[in-house]
């Protein structure tokens, strides 16, 4: 797939930007064009996907195109409306694929899209998506977000070679899933910034024409945010689009940078705490909503701070490793195992590289300032765009219990090797004065 601003190759950045998505299909009556889509692909007997509540919402249509279409396909239909993205649903895939069939079709959205890429990866079978709702900007991206042993983590999978929205089916989602869209959106605020914001500290790769694809594609989204909770035609096109070139932008990057950030690690340990101890949550995107907006408090804190290297280093001294990796546990129970072992690897609290990232922050901090201010606007904006939209906007909202709020903050900095607003809180010394200003906002 190409997007009119990136270039495949000669691109500034000094990357070729690849995308293997051939075709995204967008409008009324898209469905219709599957067997059409299947034939553009080589394809004859494709192998269906869908959960109970897919399958009623576009599986059952895609099944009836086909046979009028004199088109054979096998197809497996979770019995449950709730799959969990886990090792046991994937399990199922693999285990009711038909070995004849040569295209992967996925009815549904976030769950059915991760594991239909996963199963089209193994397999070596071409794959399309008729996507159930405009829900979260996965569809274009080669990775899959699944709970794994109890953790959150992105799996290596395939980007879908045709994407397929129809209006009539998308307009009908849920409106949580319409809203979760939205949220998932937002989070490229505070992924764009952080983005940013390392390559300054740390000289990690970033690309400008991303950059600008994906903050078009948000501007796509909230420019049509009042038409998506009204289930307008062309609103719901538009924000489909935008979610999809935002998930297209981490496959031109090579990596999530793109599109997630420390909003994504909030939503990613509430999920780790709802398996591990039957905590609340809730849909993916609006956890982001949520968590961009507590990262957009943080940040709006993060420029009153004038960094004190002192104060930084010698904090840095003091930190006590085990005690923290014992916190991590339990609060995380077995899913901090997994955290525990990436910082072997990671090593981001060496004394010689935090002093050198101190450094850094410290000579580029009001260009760091700049960024958060260019990039990510005022918490009082957001809560104005979620109130449009009827979105949550604190995390007792949706049953995460708001003691616990500091204490995910403090924890996302072990989730992945990334760095975001937390290491780099960390960094300057301030993880506890930031904790005890989420404690003074959301209570504990």
């Amino acid at each position: 797939m190409t997007i009119d601003g990136i270039k495949p190759h000669g691109c500034a950045c000094g990357k070729d930007h690849n995308c293997d998505v051939f075709q995204v299909v967008t409008g009324k009556g898209a469905l219709s064009l599957l067997p059409e889509k299947i034939k553009l692909l080589g394809g004859k007997k494709p192998f269906i996907i869908a959960d109970k509540n897919t399958f009623a919402a576009c599986g059952a249509a895609a099944v009836k195109i086909l046979e009028n279409a004199g088109i054979p396909y096998s197809l497996y239909v979770y019995p449950s409306g709730d799959v969990k993205p886990d090792e046991k649903a994937v399990g199922a895939a693999v285990m009711h694929f038909d070995g004849t069939c040569d295209t992967i079709i996925g009815t549904g959205s976030g769950v059915i899209n991760d594991i239909s890429k996963i199963l089209a990866c193994i397999s070596g079978r071409k794959y399309i998506i008729a996507a159930t709702a405009p829900s979260m900007d996965g569809y274009a991206s080669a990775t899959s977000s699944m709970d794994r042993d109890g953790l959150k983590i992105s799996i290596a999978s395939k980007c879908p070679d045709i994407i397929i929205g129809d209006t009539d089916i998308l307009k009908n989602a849920p409106e949580r899933s319409l809203i979760s869209g939205l949220g998932d959106v937002l989070a490229k605020y505070i992924s764009i910034a952080e983005w940013r914001i390392s390559n300054l500290i740390n000289g990690e790769y970033y690309c400008e024409q991303i950059a600008s694809l994906v903050r078009n594609s948000v501007k796509l989204c909230v420019e049509n945010a009042d038409g998506l909770k009204r289930r307008d035609d062309a609103a719901i096109e538009a924000v489909f689009r935008g979610l999809v070139y935002s998930g297209a932008a981490m496959s031109f990057a090579g990596c999530s940078r793109p599109a997630s950030g420390n909003e994504h690690y909030f939503s990613h340990i509430w999920d780790m705490r709802a398996l591990e101890f039957g905590d609340s949550s809730s849909t993916h995107g609006i956890q982001c909503a949520i968590g961009t907006l507590i990262c957009a408090k943080l940040y709006q804190k993060l420029c009153e701070v004038k960094p004190d290297k002192e104060k930084a280093l010698q904090a840095a001294k003091s930190f006590d490793l085990a005690a923290h990796q014992k916190e991590l546990s339990r609060f995380l129970g077995k899913g901090a195992i997994a955290m525990i072992e990436l910082e072997k690897t990671e090593n981001k609290y060496s004394l010689e590289e935090h002093a050198k990232r101190t450094e850094a922050i410290i000579s580029h901090f009001d260009e760091i300032k700049n960024i958060i201010r260019e990039e990510i606007p005022s918490a009082e904006e957001i809560e104005s765009l979620l109130d449009r939209v009827s979105c949550s906007k604190s995390p007792a909202e949706i049953g995460v219990d708001p003691a616990i709020v500091s204490e995910t903050f403090a924890a996302t900095k072990d989730i992945r090797n990334k760095y975001i607003l937390s290491k780099l809180v960390f960094d300057l010394g301030l993880t506890d004065e930031f904790c005890k200003y989420l404690d003074e906002i959301y209570g504990r």
